[in-house]
């Protein structure tokens, strides 16, 4: 099993390349399964997520191709509507399934998924909303069973409560082969769904509202195949520029989006960094202490729960007392523990976290609990004094694509053991 081991502290600078999103390209390699032919996404990163869910359409029947950033989907030979256990509970995302089989095919059995290992996030929503579009859904021994009784899912209304990007993703595109109208209320406006929209209109579907709350969905006869550019990734540019605020150091993200960080922009603008802003770059500087701030997740527009434990590992070192609220998983403070393990100074009431700023880290062994934890830990590591081993580094192959080569460029002294 891989591990990081990382010598701090050390001042990250220089430019660094944010890739394709991850949360994006899943949905979309999802989204092929409603199209019979050849599929095209191109700025996939090679992510191991990103193998995982090419492994999953594998096993159903497509051909799957990954050379360089260009992923080709060919559905024209799907024979399973079956996704197991032994391979959906490596990765939460594979229910996306759901939805395009049981459009597509009329029956899908998927099952329930796995992933990161805090918080119980159910997929009621995904359920109730294909039952409001006439499936007939049962759940049994660990498996959804998802069927159309041999004939087109029916238009219908569903309100996601709360708002939901997975639920939002698979019920619409359960919708778009349908017959009738739908029309999803309180629907998530993430960038990666939005981008799902506008894949699913360029392929021929009829849909009102992209990048609204309510998605008005008219059913049409067929698809063209998925032909689409993954957006840049909005975490992992975060990170980056979290890792220039952490080492007091002063990074340029290239190839991102600056108006999907918005909330993230203005908390790091707080913290006393320096942000420039081109059309597609970011720079984040600063030269002291972080200054402490007061964080609440919320879903976007706002702070991204995604972005948390970074934050939390900048706050860990700031001059002063950080409050951060997790409003979206109440419980995603598995880093804390880690984080303390290095010396910082963190108590958690319920769901939220009270970070005392400390003078120094100190380096240690620790764990990745999950893939934005495992982004904390390293983090941490650049600012910790001495060496720093991160174990279970396979969470943040899931969604950071080569980022130990990243970071060595901007000046991090970190390498890979396998053990």
């Amino acid at each position: 099993m891989d591990k990081f081991i990382i010598e701090g502290p050390v001042r990250l600078e220089g430019t660094v390349s944010a890739s394709g999103a991850k949360n994006a390209v899943l949905p979309l390699m999802a989204a092929s399964l409603l199209t019979s032919g050849v599929s095209t996404i191109s700025n996939v990163p090679g992510l191991r997520d990103v193998r995982t869910f090419m492994m999953l359409l594998d096993m159903l029947g497509a051909k799957c191709e990954l050379v360089d950033d260009l992923l080709t989907i060919d559905t024209t030979r799907i024979h399973s509507i079956v996704a197991p256990y032994d391979h959906v509970k490596k990765m939460r995302a594979s229910v996306y399934v759901l939805g395009p089989l049981l459009a597509f095919k009329g029956e899908s059995l998927v099952s329930l998924p796995g992933g990161c290992a805090w918080g119980p996030r159910p997929v009621n929503l995904h359920i109730e909303g294909m039952k409001a579009l006439g499936a007939e859904i049962d759940v049994t021994e660990g498996y959804i069973h998802a069927t159309s009784r041999g004939k087109r899912l029916s238009g219908g209304s569903y309100r996601f409560e709360p708002s939901s990007v997975g639920a939002t993703c698979n019920v619409m595109m359960s919708a778009v082969l349908a017959d009738g109208v739908t029309e999803l209320q309180n629907c998530a406006i993430e960038p990666e769904v939005t981008q799902l929209v506008e894949a699913l209109i360029d392929a021929g579907a009829k849909i009102e509202g992209a990048g609204t709350t309510t998605l008005k969905i008219e059913g049409v006869e067929s698809l063209n195949p998925i032909n689409q550019r993954v957006i840049p990734d909005r975490i992992e540019a975060g990170t980056f520029l979290t890792a220039a605020a952490m080492t007091r150091g002063d990074v340029t993200v290239e190839n991102c989006c600056p108006d999907h960080m918005t909330a993230l922009l203005d908390i790091l603008k707080a913290m006393g960094c320096d942000i420039e802003i081109t059309e597609d770059s970011v720079r984040c500087s600063i030269s002291g202490k972080p200054t402490p701030v007061e964080v609440v997740t919320h879903p976007y527009p706002g702070f991204a729960t995604d972005m948390q434990a970074q934050v939390m590992a900048v706050a860990s070192v700031a001059d002063g007392t950080s409050h951060i609220t997790e409003t979206i998983y109440p419980d995603r403070f598995t880093h804390a523990a880690e984080l303390c393990r290095l010396g910082a100074e963190i108590r958690i009431d319920g769901a939220i976290a009270t970070i005392d700023g400390v003078d120094v880290l100190n380096g240690a062994p620790v764990m990745a609990t999950d893939l934005r934890a495992s982004a904390a830990m390293v983090l941490a590591g650049f600012t910790a004094n001495g060496e720093t081993s991160i174990e279970r580094v396979y969470h943040i192959d899931r969604g950071y694509e080569r980022i130990e080569e990243k970071l060595a460029a901007l000046g991090g002294v970190i390498r890979r053991v396998n053990e």
